[in-house]
């Protein structure tokens, strides 16, 4: 679909992937709202979005997707000013090296990369249903397939490691995909995830002490760059190709089968309930 004077949201656009996002998607003419959690960052990153860009069509809403309370402020600052959105993209992501939580109490990866998220996504969903053809883009991960969801302590306080924790939001987040598209069945609204593949970006990199920065500057030659694992994400915003499929997983720009704990709709339809339990929504 056209861009021009698209309304599209993208999460964790300060740097990376979703700065990369960001600046394509303006490029074609969309009105980016770039949500950010720290200002001065967001700040930085926008006058580089307007100047990679070109465009001015881009503006900066502060956003924790660690804060229930804060995301419902965002909601509503942003629905009091734009009456449709045509494009959400789910991009915020972190990694916990330590087992940290949100100021809700959740763990931090589950916390920040599903359910901020899930709230979000359900909170918009309106000026979603509101658009010519509404999108959304869910940017998840291969390490799903690590991933199990630890229902019985999902927010692993007995039993913590990075790994786990990352696995289990990324199933969380293709759950979630799987179990949405459903829903949407009957609107004009999509939904999709992406696995970018392995993106040089600062995930994992601890900001206040610059732990894990020399791992990362020794993968990077390995690594794909921010640009092009945002390419997947571009085209399941903007593509015509991809204008009535939903729910499903993708990489490169190409669909995957996903493995059967990802596809299972009674786990998809278990994660539901629990999120909207924990975020505070009615079912």
């Amino acid at each position: 679909m056209s861009m021009e004077q698209k309304t599209v949201v993208v999460t964790g656009s300060n740097s990376g992937m979703g700065l990369a996002t960001t600046v394509e998607l303006a490029k074609q003419g969309a009105h980016v709202i770039m949500v950010c959690r720290s200002e001065s960052r967001g700040q930085a990153a926008l006058q580089e979005a307007i100047r990679r860009s070109g465009s001015g069509a881009i503006e900066l809403m502060l956003c924790d997707l660690g804060d229930l309370a804060g995301i419902r402020r965002f909601a509503e600052s942003f629905k009091a000013r734009y009456p449709v959105l045509d494009v959400l993209v789910n991009n915020a992501g972190v990694v916990m090296l330590k087992r940290q939580l949100t100021r809700d109490g959740f763990e931090m990866d589950i916390g920040v990369n599903h359910l901020g998220h899930f709230l979000l996504t359900n909170l918009l969903l309106d000026r979603l249903t509101a658009a010519e053809q509404g999108r959304i883009v869910v940017v998840a991960s291969g390490a799903y397939k690590a991933g199990s969801i630890h229902f019985d302590d999902p927010f692993l306080s007995r039993s913590f490691n990075p790994i786990k924790a990352y696995a289990q939001s990324k199933l969380a987040n293709i759950l979630f995909t799987v179990e949405l598209a459903e829903r949407l069945k009957n609107t004009r609204v999509t939904v999709n995830c992406v696995h970018p593949g392995a993106v040089a970006t600062q995930i994992g990199v601890n900001r206040d002490t610059g732990f894990g920065r020399r791992v990362l500057a020794a993968l990077k030659p390995m690594f794909l760059t921010p640009e092009q694992g945002a390419e997947t994400a571009i085209y399941l915003a903007a593509s015509p190709e991809v204008a009535g499929v939903s729910g499903k997983y993708f990489y490169r720009k190409k669909q995957q089968a996903l493995k059967p704990k990802a596809a299972d709709r009674e786990s998809a339809k278990r994660l539901w309930a629990w999120s909207e339990q924990m975020v505070g929504l009615d079912g």
